[in-house]
């Protein structure tokens, strides 16, 4: 099939190319020309695994190409993937819509025929609605559209095979056809439900669940299982204070919980909370939206969940300087992590930097070290020291914190470390170093929720 993605960002270029290697024909779209021109050059400007070999293969077999005109894309395909950013509104916690609003519009003005317009952008529940109206009026009686909803379930660090393997596919689908149409219209539920079987054939022939149903429910499927991860999170922080005080340990407490067939061991892991550019603004998101359809006192839980969230990172600055006989001040103190998850570059509401920032700002001398994550780092946080490498970051510390569970900071030999740092003090924030080793190599270990330690 003849496919466009407009918005070729983390999700767009991901989509775009995951797309075009299982064998459509693809076309990306975006205002931004530094983008488009390396894409089309093969470049990848973000850090996902697996994705700069997929979209060097797929622009070298002429599968996908980019380009900034939305006349061309209107004139290529038929079908378009809506998958722009909805960041939080600058004045409130509701969901930004402008730039879905406007890549629909763009794409309408050059609309002639029958399309069909796949939103895959985190958006409020009846967004597809006014979609359907903003398409319409901008195009006039040159075209029909149908807007349907396909929700992504992305994971950092995963979102190749997420895309081709996903599990499960979602489809909100309004049926707007006049009765009066033929049963073959286009734009009729059941030949929009065959284009979408269509154009997943791939996963769907591979067992992965299809699920349609109405638009609404679709828009709230992402934001709701977003919801229920970041509550899933902040639960069992909630419950490593009580261990904090109470001298228990949460990582052998959450081990338990996970062997209940009803609760599982999945994002029970104790640490510094979440962070992104997903969980943060969409919970806050669907709060807001919750508040405007009326139901103000629906979600009102997740506000805790937020606050239990951010408590988390000023725990792990109070253990760090109780580590330190009470002050920072002075100290050189080493944050092993900028991103806010592992395999990833992302450091939107990073947890590990705005533990170096609060450091910083006490008047700790922090330098961090990530593997992926630094460039973006230093645009928000210029002012803290970036290390070559981890002996760099290291080097004379006077305590060490790991804020991001990267496979090498997991992996780094306590014994070798030992002999660079000043002061052998870990405070591990994501409870996934072996203590056992650490302590065995003279080092002073702190982690969060285990207070028994």
């Amino acid at each position: 099939m003849k496919l466009s993605v407009i918005g070729i960002g983390y999700l767009g270029l991901t989509h775009a190319v995951c797309m075009a290697s299982l064998g459509h024909d693809v076309i990306g779209v975006d205002v931004d020309t530094a983008k488009v021109e390396a894409a089309a050059a093969g470049r990848v400007p973000f850090f996902e695994p697996g994705l700069d070999e997929l979209l060097a293969r797929t622009v070298a077999a002429g599968s996908i190409r980019f380009t900034t005109d939305f006349a061309e894309a209107a004139a290529f395909a038929d079908v378009h993937f809506i998958c722009v950013g909805t960041p939080q509104s600058a004045n409130s916690h509701a969901a930004d819509t402008g730039y879905v609003t406007a890549a629909v519009e763009s794409l309408a003005r050059h609309c002639t025929g029958d399309h069909v317009i796949m939103g895959k952008s985190t958006v409020p529940v009846g967004m597809s609605k006014q979609l359907e109206r903003v398409a319409h009026g901008f195009a006039g009686d040159t075209a029909r559209f149908a807007v349907i909803w396909n929700p992504e379930f992305l994971r950092e660090g995963h979102a190749v095979d997420d895309t081709l393997h996903p599990d499960r596919i979602v489809i909100g689908i309004d049926d707007k056809t006049a009765p009066d149409s033929s049963a073959d219209d286009p734009l009729s539920a059941g030949a929009l439900v065959r284009r979408v079987e269509e154009i997943y054939a791939t996963p769907i022939g591979e067992g992965t669940p299809f699920l349609v149903c109405d638009t609404a429910t679709a828009e709230l499927v992402k934001v709701s299982a977003n919801a229920f991860l970041a509550t899933k999170i902040s639960f069992i922080n909630a419950v490593a204070e009580v261990c904090e005080t109470a001298g228990a340990d949460v990582v052998r407490l959450a081990e338990a919980l996970g062997m209940d067939e009803r609760i599982g061991n999945k994002f029970l892991g104790a640490g510094l909370g979440f962070g992104g550019g997903c969980l943060p603004k969409d919970i806050r998101a669907f709060m807001a939206r919750a508040g405007e359809l009326g139901a103000n006192e629906a979600l009102t839980f997740l506000r805790e969940v937020d606050t239990i969230n951010l408590r988390r990172r000023e725990k792990m600055v109070q253990l760090i300087g109780q580590c330190l006989g009470g002050s920072v001040a002075k100290k050189k103190i080493t944050i092993l992590g900028c991103a806010f998850k592992p395999n990833s570059d992302d450091v939107r509401d990073s947890p590990a930097l705005a533990v170096a920032g609060a450091l910083s700002l006490m008047g700790a001398d922090v330098s961090v070290f990530d593997p992926a994550a630094m460039g973006g780092a230093k645009k928000l946080y210029p002012t803290l020291r970036y290390a070559a490498d981890i002996t760099d970051a290291l080097s004379g510390a006077d305590a060490v914190g790991v804020a991001t569970e990267w496979a090498q900071f997991i992996d780094l030999d306590p014994h070798a470390a030992g002999e660079v740092v000043h002061r052998r003090i870990m405070v591990d924030g994501r409870n996934c170093l072996d203590t056992g080793a650490w302590r065995a190599a003279g080092w002073q270990v702190s982690c969060l929720g285990r207070g028994n330690l």
